[in-house]
């Protein structure tokens, strides 16, 4: 077996370990048996197993972090067979305040003979901890008496007023007892007197007041001892009769040193007699491997649940390394395969399976170009199957459309569907069908069930990229703004990059997908026309329309477009009050299409007196466009959600020459000066060239000849014959990876 599919098997395995163990963590979390008030539990053990409250033994860590290395696996059996009878952490039992941390120092714990109290530090507060460590084991700060001694808990953290606490304190400490007293907090009091290499001083208790009230309670009341840890040594100082103790070697971060090694700290109470011993606890047998073995608890002990957290570090270091392995050892060449032979697909039928989100008879421009490349398809002799939505008004003749019920409908009339794309049915008809490419028309819903059926049948799938979904956020139930910046993007980026190929209308479309970072093949196939429909038409039928829209003596300007939002129609309303003002020649705009913003737009060109220059046509059926167009003088266009703007092809191919506001669909479109002209969405100057061409009617004659001529390069025969093209370079593609199976 090759290198590559080796890392590729061992990616997806790593891939699976990580899932596998984040899916076990998160079933401990939900899993494991509640636990709370461990403290109250924990101190009625302590008084029950002690049987001369007065003569006793304890141990105190410091800086467990939840480690198995050492503490589960050394320190905790050693304090097993110690004769201890509790065990009190100084604090930085966790790693950090997760619920996950919460759950694995408790089953830590658990493996104990003996009770065990915590104190509440810096780790057991971070991330929100404090109110786990409340739920699960008591409060912050808290005391209880053993015979004649006293055992006091502080919180060093903040989260408790510390006047209050001084406040508490000076209470107990004017008890009468007179056995020792132990004092329990997190950091430490007293600088360390040794060097050390991480010593700084947010690691000592922070509030100054706070300390020096301490420290003089300390010195009036004789405490017999202070226990601190959040530092990896240990230290051992003696003020007056107090010992100040900071232990910080059951776990985490030790140097191996002489101050900083593993350790933990027995406390002898006869009585009023205290003894306090080191126990260092040896790690490593051979001098050599002492400082890689500093360095290997360091990371080893930073992660807890079992091993499961260092084996999920480990399989992601191991994903990245090979992502950045297929990114810079593995060449690749982002241009065509010459070599590929598409020739056995181009001389045969093909079976292509379409999937859209609407087609005919909503009436728009990917439904449109959708049926002319099934026409001209079919023309060729290729068989192509369409699964769309149902509609009401749809042809009950037709043939080779598989309609699917929609779960819900949105628009004025219902245009548009959301499909049941959940239906069985759908997958067996395409599975019969036996296709040889599926072609998808959208990103999204219908588009993805296509992209799921290709990979399930093994076949390759191209996308068209009809839509600039950004111009689109008004429809979706987000943030406008983050759906316009960020998920349309993504959502396109991610969906043409497991697509095996995808066409674009135009050059400025593929730039725009190699912007966002599409790496599949993009084919540049203008959607084709069917330009001799515009060719020869009833003269009497154009008089009667005329007639009809009051349209004699005036020049008429064409704009064929849904009523939607993204489709810019207030610019248009805007332009015609600004002509209207200007007196230019008698004009009258015919605006050809519907949507739900139909009935606002009329009420505007109510309200602002356009009645006699703008009329809003509502829908047209196909067939009878080209009368329309040819009603026209010229052709306006507002929208910048276009890919390419078939309709201003349709226009051209009319014999109408354009204005439209400059955008990636248009721009390609139109030559400047040859077939109409591209503007900024400024009304000024857009409002000047469509006076230029109106009141000049030999430069419209010029432009309206050259744009019959260059919409007659793009015909539907064309069209379907380079798609097909297409298809057959992809098949070759197709199976040529098949063949060599590579990554």
């Amino acid at each position: 077996m090759s290198r590559t599919p080796l890392l590729k098997w061992l990616f997806y395995l790593n891939l699976l370990i990580i899932a596998f163990l984040v899916g076990y963590k998160l079933y401990l979390n939900i899993s494991n048996p509640e636990f709370s008030s461990v403290h109250v539990e924990q101190l009625s053990e302590l008084q029950q197993r002690i049987d001369n409250p007065d003569e006793y033994q304890f141990a105190v860590v410091g800086n467990i972090n939840n480690s198995v290395g050492v503490f589960e696996n050394r320190i905790i059996p050693t304090l097993n067979q110690s004769g201890v009878d509790f065990l009190v952490s100084a604090g930085n039992a966790i790693s950090s305040g997760g619920e996950d941390k919460y759950r694995a120092l408790y089953g830590s714990l658990s493996h104990l003979d003996i009770p065990f109290l915590l104190t509440f530090g810096e780790q057991e507060y971070e991330d929100f901890g404090s109110f786990r460590f409340y739920e699960h084991f008591g409060p912050y700060f808290y005391n209880f008496s053993l015979g004649q001694s006293q055992f006091i808990f502080l919180d060093s953290t903040g989260k408790t007023p510390w006047r209050w606490q001084i406040e508490w304190l000076k209470g107990l400490l004017s008890d009468t007892r007179q056995g020792p007293v132990f004092l329990f907090i997190n950091h430490p009091l007293k600088k360390i007197e040794h060097d050390l290499l991480f010593d700084r001083e947010d690691h000592y208790l922070p509030d100054s007041p706070f300390r020096d009230a301490l420290l003089t309670l300390i010195e009036q009341h004789n405490v017999t001892a202070v226990f601190s840890a959040n530092l990896p040594v240990f230290s051992r100082q003696l003020d007056d009769d107090t010992l100040f103790i900071t232990t910080g070697g059951a776990g985490g971060l030790v140097l191996n040193d002489d101050t900083s090694f593993y350790h933990y700290v027995k406390v002898t109470v006869n009585g009023d007699q205290v003894q306090t011993e080191l126990e260092p606890l040896e790690i490593g047998q051979h001098p050599a491997w002492r400082t890689l073995e500093s360095l290997w608890f360091f990371i080893y002990s930073l992660f807890y649940v079992g091993y499961i957290n260092f084996i999920i570090l480990v399989s992601l270091f191991m994903v990245v390394g090979i992502k950045l392995h297929q990114k810079v050892f593995v060449g690749r060449d982002y241009y065509p395969n010459f070599d590929l032979d598409p020739t056995p697909w181009e001389n045969q039928p093909l079976k292509v399976a379409m999937f859209t989100n609407n087609y005919l008879p909503f009436i728009g421009g990917v439904p449109l170009s959708i049926e002319r490349l099934r026409r001209g398809l079919q023309t060729l002799k290729d068989s192509v199957l369409i699964v769309a939505p149902r509609y009401k008004e749809q042809d009950p003749e037709e043939q080779q459309v598989l309609r699917v019920p929609s779960l819900f409908a949105m628009g004025v009339r219902g245009e548009f569907r959301l499909a049941n794309i959940f239906l069985r049915r759908i997958r067996r008809r395409v599975k019969d069908y036996r296709p040889d490419i599926i072609h998808l028309h959208h990103p999204i819903w219908m588009g993805s069930l296509g992209l799921w059926i290709a990979h399930r049948l093994h076949i390759p799938a191209v996308y068209t990229y009809h839509t600039r979904l950004e111009h689109y956020a008004h429809f979706v139930p987000l943030p406008g703004a983050l759906f316009r910046n960020l998920i349309s993007h993504a959502l396109i980026k991610h969906f043409a990059n497991r697509c095996s190929g995808v066409i674009v209308p135009t050059n400025s479309a593929e730039d725009y997908l190699r912007m966002i970072g599409v790496k599949t093949s993009i084919f540049v196939q203008p959607t084709g026309i069917d330009y001799e429909r515009f060719q020869n038409l009833d003269p009497a039928r154009l008089e009667e329309r005329r007639t009809h829209f009051a349209l004699r003596g005036k020049r008429v300007l064409i704009s064929v477009s849904r009523l939607s939002t993204e489709k810019n129609i207030d610019f248009l309303l805007d332009a015609m009050a600004e002509l209207k003002a200007r007196q230019v020649s008698p004009f009258h705009l015919l605006i050809i299409g519907d949507g739900h913003e139909r009935h606002r737009l009329q009420q505007r060109i109510e309200q602002e007196g356009l009645n006699d220059c703008v009329t809003l046509v509502g829908s047209v059926p196909p067939d009878e466009m080209p009368l329309y167009y040819r009603l026209g003088d010229l052709f306006v266009f507002a929208s910048k959600s276009e890919t390419q703007g078939m309709v201003i092809l349709e226009a051209m191919a009319a014999q109408l020459p354009v204005v439209a506001v400059r955008s990636s669909g248009i721009d390609d479109v139109i030559i400047e000066g040859e077939n109409g002209y591209k503007t900024p969405e400024n009304l000024d100057v857009w409002c000047r060239q469509v006076a230029t061409i109106l009141e000049d009617e030999q430069h419209r004659k010029t432009l309206a000849e050259q744009a019959q001529q260059f919409a007659q390069h793009h015909s539907t025969d064309a069209f379907a014959q380079n798609v097909h093209r297409i298809y057959s370079w992809l098949l070759a593609a197709h199976h040529q990876e098949g063949e060599s199976n590579q990554w």
